[in-house]
């Protein structure tokens, strides 16, 4: 069913112009031009978050953060082998990624860590990345509350998350 769900669209599309009397092809040029501007204005800010967080990880920053950080992570109720994961998340998806599938071949998917690790790649949001393409476009520039509530409710889901993992 999911194979037919975009045709549909494309067909509903298309029927609701021509009732409407519309020129679908005039807007669809209209919402690619201005993909395209999108696209122009939001990429400085994407390929800067993008280099930073490689540069995070390639100078092997993300793993002294990560192994500064693992008490409190383990005070937390996380083990210290997901402090990595769980400080990159917010970060970057694919940089993520690759902690998740390491995690994965190294401790398995039906340990525990690797069901925790499922719960912190699947209840955040690369955060950083996500600010970066809707504040690039609005007007407002200052992050002061948006950014902490995004970062601490993104830690509060991981924290229950793997809670309830301890005793499922």
């Amino acid at each position: 069913m999911t194979a037919y769900v975009v045709p549909i669209l494309f067909v509903i599309v298309l029927v609701v112009s021509f009732l409407k009397k519309k020129d679908a092809y005039s807007y669809f040029i209209d919402g690619s031009r201005s993909a395209v501007d999108l696209m122009i204005s939001v990429f400085p800010y994407l390929m800067t978050i993008m280099m930073c967080v490689e540069l995070f990880r390639a100078t092997g920053v993300s793993e002294a953060v990560a192994g500064f950080v693992s008490p409190i992570s383990r005070l937390l109720g996380f083990p210290e082998q997901l402090t990595e994961l769980l400080l990159l998340r917010p970060l970057s998806g694919a940089g993520s990624l690759s902690i998740l599938d390491n995690i994965y071949s190294t401790y398995g998917t039906d340990t525990y860590i690797g069901r925790c690790a499922s719960v912190i790649y699947g209840s955040s949001e690369t955060v950083f990345y996500v600010s970066a393409i809707y504040l690039s476009r609005s007007k407002t520039k200052k992050l002061r509350y948006a950014l902490p509530v995004a970062l601490i409710s993104t830690l509060i889901g991981c924290v229950i998350g793997c809670a309830l993992l301890r005793i499922m």
